[in-house]
């Protein structure tokens, strides 16, 4: 056990000076007391239990305090460290949120699918760091590398397709992936890049940002996403949204030139379940032991002395009030 705030352990100097100006008082007569002219009536019986019980309240009082102050201390207790083997791995999710992203071949989209079998790919693996990149036709880090799935998936959940201006600039979304794990120390580095079109925005090409991901020791995943052939669109009209099928584009060679030069691989996703497939396929080919050392896990003390505290003071009360109601 530690304390989180020990120089608080200076105040139980308090319930000293308290216990000492109650010694004073006892010895030096200046508690209340009355004049007979005898004592031999409590002298032959003996001392009285009472007698011994009216100290009890303080006691209990000065008890109760000094708890407060431990709890105020804040004690905690940890494990001990250990080493364990673990999964340690970098992975950052570069995804396409242009508009294109909201055909309807997959179910419910392609964005809604893409991002609900992203969640279970980052569910699957706890000991890693991940993070999230976004991209149309501007890219951005939605969510940095971390180890905290739970602000990880709600920020996947918040990934949307209107938050920046319309495009496909793969090269930015690539390079801004490759900017978030330069700077890593991880035994394996890996980008899983989705995207359903043709790189057309950007200030990046993606071969440049290949080039830089190869540089650095990143391998590079890419998935085309989209049926072949012909795809539904939403699109406004005065009647409101209707359905359009509209030619689905994907460059593929682009997408392969970028994961054989950077050691990864290209897939393609037609439907939910083979995009399932493939983060499935990915999960399994990035396995990598490594030894680390665990997180302490720390336990919070400071609770049952507050609660040790609380019944020292309801006996306390209850105490004086039996002592009152005593003939």
């Amino acid at each position: 056990m530690f304390f989180e705030y020990p120089k608080a352990l200076f105040l139980l100097a308090i319930p000293l000076v308290l216990i000492l100006h109650y010694l004073w008082m006892e010895l030096s007569g200046r508690r209340p007391h009355m004049r007979v002219s005898s004592s031999a009536p409590w002298l032959s019986g003996g001392s009285s239990v009472l007698a011994w019980i009216r100290h009890l309240p303080f006691i209990l009082r000065i008890t109760a305090i000094s708890l407060i102050i431990i709890a105020l201390a804040r004690p905690r207790s940890s494990s001990e460290t250990e080493k364990i083997d673990t999964e340690g791995i970098d992975i950052v999710l570069a995804m396409d949120v242009s508009t294109s992203m909201l055909a309807r071949d997959f179910e419910p989209d392609r964005i809604s699918a893409a991002k609900d079998i992203a969640i279970e790919f980052i569910a699957q693996r706890p000991s890693d760091r991940m993070g999230i990149v976004v991209f149309a036709g501007e890219s951005y880090t939605q969510c940095p590398l971390t180890t905290d799935r739970a602000t990880l998936i709600n920020l996947m959940k918040d990934v949307q397709t209107d938050l920046i201006e319309d495009g496909t600039a793969i090269g930015n979304g690539l390079a801004t992936a490759v900017a978030r794990m330069k700077d890593s120390d991880a035994k394996s580095r890996v980008i899983i890049l989705l995207t359903d079109g043709v790189n057309n925005r950007g200030e990046i090409a993606p071969a440049t940002a290949a080039e830089i991901a190869k540089t650095f020791g990143i391998r590079v995943y890419t998935i085309g996403i989209g049926t072949r052939g012909e795809a539904p669109y939403p699109v406004m009209t005065q009647w409101g949204v209707e359905l359009r099928k509209l030619p689905v584009e994907i460059d593929e060679d682009l997408l392969k030139s970028i994961a054989e030069s950077t050691g990864g691989r290209y897939f393609r996703a037609t439907d939910n379940t083979k995009l399932s497939e493939i983060y499935s396929e990915i999960n399994q080919m990035e396995k990598v032991r490594t030894t680390v050392d665990s997180f302490p896990i720390y336990k919070e003390l400071f609770g049952k002395y507050a609660l040790w505290a609380l019944i020292c003071l309801l006996l306390e009360l209850a105490l004086r009030l039996f002592i009152r109601r005593l003939p």
